[in-house]
């Protein structure tokens, strides 16, 4: 692997000459770098590389000759598949339609693997590439608060311009490097085996964004962000009237047919060399074939677009000041063309090949595997739900992003794992997480969105997704059965229906907690609040915050014996919340206080209180975004109807691997230690994970059938 990276390297930069090097940030623009001096330096290094590799490789191998010969394993292999729940999975495995899952589990172990509080991807991953719990790593929610402003904001991660730019009349030249910045702490456990000499493989594990230097190669996943920044715009054309509602996630734009032809624009970045905010747009030409095809002119290249069939990925430019050039990827869906235009668009993504912000480690990987594979989703969330809820994509073109993204995932895995013959190899697959939150309504006739008689279809999407993973860990199995490779299949969290969404906001102003505005209701971003007179409030999926004096801008909450009473006083309240419209069903399973949950520096970080709910629960959409509507309980109609915001103890993850484990109540927090310890690495004594006892020999595993 360390022989095979090098030379890929040296041969890749020598070729992936890009005309820019570029960083986004929401409201930052771009700094851009000399590209000769970029690639000079690149292949500089790279030579550098080749030259001395086979010295390094004798140094290594001398240095860490007493780490090898402790290890229990020649390779690690983790492959993760988001969200899926050890009761579903269980079922399935009895009926046997899960024959690789079910022969993994004969040949080692199957159990529950507890999750974290919450049990939310972002934090749940952040523990197990840490080893640590949420109070050490910083991570709680997906969104976090800025405590002097109160704006929602995005917990992993931080992208911002350089701090001065040299002003020369309507252009401002940036000054300095961009300031992308990992919010998760703490350090992760590959890094660790690395200052080993242990090679490893981290292929779109979420929140690895901006990828962190050490030995290996990885690609980030959940988090990164689009060509602007975002988590995600996607774009819809239509000449018909837009449907009046939630537009969340996406631009829908009314255009004009002349003729046969639509002239419209993609919208891009900010110019990163003028001075204010001024958007690029990348524009492009529809010419209508007939009722079912139509030709697509972009970036100077022609494409034949089919209705009902998504475009490959298609390289867009954007053009910047002194004609830089800001490269992105997206691809294309043609909906109809009579008696109507529809257009959907994926967001624009940064682009593999050449990419404008830091996607991998080292910066050259996501070439090679544009190289390697052709070009594929770099977006953290890259399976369009917005879209969905929003009917801008039918049930079939989701479906089909998400295959079309497992199966870029599944080239990279196998890949990676062909070539790490010796160390750590770990992917995370999305699909099946993406594909329960939005199909979970296949398997509960009685959730809001049917809105009345219901026919479940004959094999649900989430049991496609389900046997799809199954084919994927048959296949990893014929790949390691070496006797000296450790196997473990895992998710992060389990899951369940989300039939009822919950504003807490509303709930704390009912409880006078919460006061608002003259007119501040229904204003997103926390802005309808009054905080002179507010005690406490709700923002992300999961947590509550005290107003506290000191701490948020406008803190009214004594930090001491009061704000301690108030955590108790809200909790006790909202534990004994029911919901009358569906015979006082109880609500709230337990509401955590996080002084005394989570041990660590950045516990005081942490949102007061975390609330986790029963089943068919979650937080409303609105407390997400800050938002206070005028009742405590929503149906959700929306086609996102499975989640996992719920308590902790109700969603446990899947454990499989290929040697028994004893521990009878696994975690997956103790996933890094127990696979450094195979690996005959110390661990650290910061860590919260505990190494497993996992059986010493090898049981070989048989493959199941086809």
């Amino acid at each position: 692997m360390r022989g095979w990276l090098a030379v890929c390297i040296g041969v890749l930069l020598v070729f992936a000459a890009r005309p820019a090097q570029a960083y986004i940030g929401p409201g930052a623009g771009f700094a851009v770098a000399g590209s000769f001096l970029v690639i000079f330096a690149a292949v500089f290094s790279a030579l550098i590389i080749l030259v001395t590799w086979p010295a390094r490789a004798v140094i290594r191998a001398l240095r860490f000759r007493t780490v090898y010969a402790r290890s229990r394993i020649r390779r690690a292999v983790v492959l993760g598949f988001d969200g899926m729940d050890f009761a579903l999975t269980s079922r399935m495995i009895e009926a046997g339609k899960l024959p690789h899952f079910a022969a993994l589990r004969d040949s080692g172990c199957f159990k529950p693997l507890r999750s974290t509080i919450p049990p939310i991807s972002p934090v749940a991953w952040s523990s197990f590439q840490t080893g640590v719990n949420p109070g050490k790593h910083n991570i709680f929610d997906f969104l976090t608060r800025d405590p002097q402003t109160y704006a929602p904001r995005l917990s992993s991660s931080e992208i911002h311009g350089p701090a001065r730019s040299l002003r020369l009349g309507k252009y401002a030249i940036p000054v300095g490097r961009p300031d992308i910045r990992l919010l998760r702490k703490a350090t992760p456990f590959w890094k660790f085996l690395g200052d080993h000499g242990i090679f490893s493989s981290v292929i779109r594990v979420p929140i690895t964004f901006p990828p962190e230097k050490f030995y290996g190669v990885q690609l980030s996943g959940m988090c990164a962000p689009d060509l602007r920044g975002s988590q995600g715009i996607f774009s819809y054309f239509t000449t018909a009237a837009p449907a009046e509602g939630d537009s969340t996630g996406g631009e829908v734009t009314r255009v004009v047919r002349q003729g046969s032809t639509v002239i419209a624009a993609l919208a891009g970045p900010d110019d990163p060399l003028r001075a204010g905010r001024t958007p690029l747009s990348c524009p492009f030409t529809i010419s209508l074939n007939g009722p079912d095809q139509a030709e697509l002119l972009v970036a100077r290249e022609r494409y034949t677009l089919t209705v009902g069939s998504c475009s490959p990925w298609i390289p867009v430019e954007f053009r910047a000041s002194f004609g830089r050039k800001i490269s992105g990827i997206c691809r294309f869906l043609l909906q109809e063309t009579e008696p109507e235009l529809r257009l959907y668009v994926t967001p624009v993504q940064i682009d593999p090949a050449k990419p404008v912000m830091p996607v991998s480690h080292p910066r050259i990987y996501s070439t090679y595997l544009a190289k390697n594979q052709g070009r594929y989703a770099t977006l953290g969330l890259a399976e369009d739900s917005w879209a969905l809820n929003n009917r801008c994509l039918d049930d079939a073109g989701f479906l089909e992003q998400c295959r079309t993204h497992d199966r870029e995932r599944e080239a990279m895995f196998f890949d990676a794992l062909e070539k790490t013959g010796r160390g750590l190899c770990v992917c995370v697959f999305d699909g099946t997480d993406r594909v329960q939150h939005s199909f979970w309504r296949e398997l509960d006739p009685a959730h809001p969105a049917h809105g009345g008689t219901y026919t479940p279809p004959a094999v649900s999407a989430i049991e496609k997704a389900y046997l799809n993973a199954d084919r994927i860990v048959g296949e990893t199995m014929r790949r390691c059965r070496d006797g000296r490779t450790l196997l473990m299949v895992i998710s992060d969290h389990g899951f369940n229906t989300f039939r009822y969404g919950v504003d807490l906001n509303r709930w704390l102003e009912e409880n006078g907690y919460l006061v608002l505005k003259e007119q501040g209701r229904g204003l997103k971003n926390l802005s309808g609040i009054d905080w002179s007179r507010t005690r406490a409030f709700a923002v992300g999926l999961a947590g509550m915050y005290l107003n506290l004096k000191g701490r948020e801008g406008g803190g009214i909450v004594d930090p001491g014996a009061e704000a301690c009473a108030l955590r108790d006083e809200i909790a006790a309240k909202l534990t004994g919340l029911t919901d009358p419209r569906h015979g006082s069903q109880k609500v709230v399973k337990q509401v955590y206080n996080a002084l005394k949950t989570y041990a660590g520096p950045y516990k005081q970080d942490a949102p007061d209180l975390l609330v986790g709910f029963h089943i068919g629960y979650r937080a409303s959409w609105e407390t997400a975004v800050g938002q206070v509507t005028d009742r405590v309980f929503h149906d959700n109609l929306k086609a996102w109807s499975g989640d996992h915001c719920v308590d902790q103890s109700l969603v446990p993850g899947i454990l499989f691997c290929n040697r028994p484990v004893d521990d009878e109540s696994p975690r997956l927090l103790d996933i890094g230690p127990t696979i450094m310890s195979m690996f005959g690495v110390d661990v650290p004594a910061h860590m919260d994970g505990k190494a497993w006892s996992v059986s010493a020999a090898a049981v070989h595993a048989k493959e199941g059938a086809p």
